[in-house]
């Protein structure tokens, strides 16, 4: 091994380095986009990291309104999908008896969550980010929902960029809501679609003079066959969750209507279903031939699209 692995192995014998390491690589980050002599340090430490943060050291936690405050903070701090505005909005996020959030922790960093989920209980599958997050819903019981809807995923620590913990959370979770509710049948997210306003500029669409119906059309379309130069998907989100072995199961417009959801979606949302029995099939088409799984309905849409459009 390199010495500089060594040098950093030493400086984690020390009590506490582990979080102040993970901050020196934020660091390390920034700088090597302008010095890329220095990249090669990078490696070693995403080497080291890979071992010190893989799952078996990781510990899931609850997070709920009684967790303590300086933990509650950090999770307002974090929220990159959906911002968490006030307390107020937090309570309404972890408070009710159908609200769920659930964070990856290391021995090392004990007040420092790494990534968390935010979830949605339900009785059906969501489709509007407003109705999860309105202020004045009305709560169900947990014990009579019947599907978990992931709303919100948000890694933590700039300095673990390239460590992945969405796969195994999200696995994790569904165990432990499968044990704690039994009714549950249905695991879905509620997504974003990142990248879909920037490759219709790329194509010279304008999809402020698209109706809704032909804007599920088009990000069916993208979904299915917006590919990079490597074959995979261009949407980060998309990739993430296909390589889960999730599949592409709906599309729904007026789904976000904030400043950011019209700016990166034009209001659109899209739930990837976690279909337990077929993850693995799923996760090794994708994996082995960039196959995107999707339901029929998602594959007529995209091929409306690709008539309307000419693709």
């Amino acid at each position: 091994d390199p010495q500089r692995q060594e040098l950093v192995r030493r400086l984690n014998q020390v009590p506490g380095a582990t979080a102040q390491l993970v901050a020196m690589r934020q660091d390390l980050l920034r700088l090597a986009k302008n010095n890329p002599d220095i990249a090669i340090v990078d490696f070693d430490f995403k080497n080291l990291f890979l071992s010190w943060f893989n799952r078996g050291f990781l510990v899931i936690r609850p997070i709920n309104w009684a967790s303590p405050a300086h933990i509650l903070e950090k999770i307002i701090t974090y929220e990159a999908v959906h911002e968490i505005d006030s307390w107020d909005d937090l309570r309404r996020r972890l408070q009710p008896e159908d609200r769920r959030c659930f964070a990856f922790f290391h021995p090392s960093m004990p007040d420092e969550p790494l990534i968390f989920v935010q979830v949605a209980l339900t009785d059906s599958i969501s489709d509007s980010i407003q109705t999860i997050l309105s202020d004045d819903r009305e709560a169900i019981s947990a014990d009579t929902a019947t599907t978990a809807t992931f709303y919100s995923i948000s890694n933590c620590q700039q300095g673990l960029a390239g460590i992945s913990f969405g796969n195994s959370l999200i696995k994790t979770v569904v165990q432990t809501l499968s044990r704690e509710l039994p009714g549950l049948s249905v695991f879905v997210t509620l997504s974003p679609i990142p990248g879909f306003i920037g490759w219709c500029s790329e194509l010279n669409i304008r999809t402020d003079s698209l109706q809704n119906g032909d804007l599920r059309r088009l990000v069916a379309y993208y979904l299915l066959n917006g590919k990079r130069s490597d074959g995979r998907p261009i949407d980060p989100v998309a990739r993430f969750h296909l390589n889960n072995g999730a599949l592409v199961h709906a599309i729904h417009d007026d789904a976000d209507i904030s400043a950011k959801g019209m700016q990166q979606s034009a209001g659109l949302m899209v739930n990837y279903l976690y279909d337990l029995p077929h993850l693995a099939e799923n996760h090794e088409e994708f994996a082995t031939d960039n196959k995107v799984i999707a339901s029929n309905d998602v594959r007529n849409l995209a091929s409306e699209a690709k008539k309307l459009h000419q693709f």
